[in-house]
């Protein structure tokens, strides 16, 4: 039996470490410290506590990890990676945004799109809605389905990656900031100003996207702004829970991504461009 770990027992990773613990894989949870991490499920009241490793610690070699640190975290785990992977391990990364692959030498190294939504407070995490990772579609990710189908963590191969990455950066680029900016949830979206700013930088993520080459068909700020429709109002994201708790945030790997390809072509996007740097500001220390 494939041996299972996960490296970040936030919200993300501990809701795909109890997907597969629960459908009778062995998947062992990492962290700074050992410890333990509780999970619930949105409106239950029924939570289940898994114990936690320190990843320092842990002598285990892994045939499968999901790296579920943020983006800003990742240098802390990579002096690690090589007394916990064998040579063919599968490294899943599991972050929001881009660009983070280049930094792993690891030869089946993928970086998944994730729809997963919930929220960590102290060591309780609250699981709201969804366990799908899109992976690009090849052998290695063929098997690492077929290895887990028994579980209700959701893996989808897509032939056309690129277009499920710039699906999800765009479904990004607009709750994410104005959550984080107005430091509330997804309670705003009811207010008609806050929907058209999403919507401007929703279109505008779509035309930095043709411009790297991947066209989005029918009206997509419709679509985004539905699946916004569907977030509780009491929702964050993982940018409003990082500025709240005075965390460094994502903005390098979703508006920072964006705003760079938006300079290479000289594209013209003043919403981006603003919340891109209300984000770099607000995180400014004097």
């Amino acid at each position: 039996m494939a041996i299972f770990g996960v490296i970040g027992p936030g919200a993300v990773g501990s809701v795909i470490g109890e997907s597969l613990h629960n459908s009778g894989y062995q998947v062992t949870f990492l962290g700074r410290r050992a410890g333990k991490v509780c999970i619930e499920r949105a409106g239950m009241q029924e939570t289940v506590a898994f114990p936690v490793e320190a990843i320092s610690e842990v002598k285990t070699v892994f045939d499968y990890l999901f790296i579920t640190v943020k983006g800003t975290q990742l240098e802390g785990i990579m002096p690690y990676l090589d007394k916990l992977t064998h040579e063919n391990t599968v490294c899943i990364l599991c972050q929001n945004g881009y660009g983070q692959l280049e930094k792993f030498h690891i030869p089946n190294a993928y970086q998944a799109v994730v729809y997963i939504s919930g929220q960590k407070k102290e060591n309780v995490v609250t699981h709201f809605r969804d366990r799908i990772l899109i992976l690009p579609e090849n052998t290695v990710t063929k098997k690492l389905k077929e290895i887990i189908a028994a579980s209700n963590l959701e893996i989808r191969l897509s032939p056309d990656y690129r277009f499920e990455v710039w699906y999800k950066l765009i479904v990004n680029v607009a709750i994410n900031s104005v959550t984080a900016l107005s430091r509330n949830t997804a309670l705003i979206l009811q207010e008609k100003t806050v929907q058209n700013l999403c919507e401007r930088l929703i279109q505008e993520g779509v035309g930095i996207a043709a411009a790297e080459g991947i066209y989005f068909q029918g009206n997509i700020a419709d679509e985004i702004m539905n699946i916004y429709a569907g977030y509780p109002p009491h929702m964050g994201t993982s940018m409003y829970y990082d500025r709240v708790d005075g965390k460094t945030m994502e903005t390098a790997y979703i508006q920072g991504y964006l705003y760079e390809k938006s300079k290479k072509h000289g594209l013209d996007t003043p919403c981006l461009d603003t919340v891109y740097s209300l984000l770099l500001a607000s995180e400014m220390k004097g």
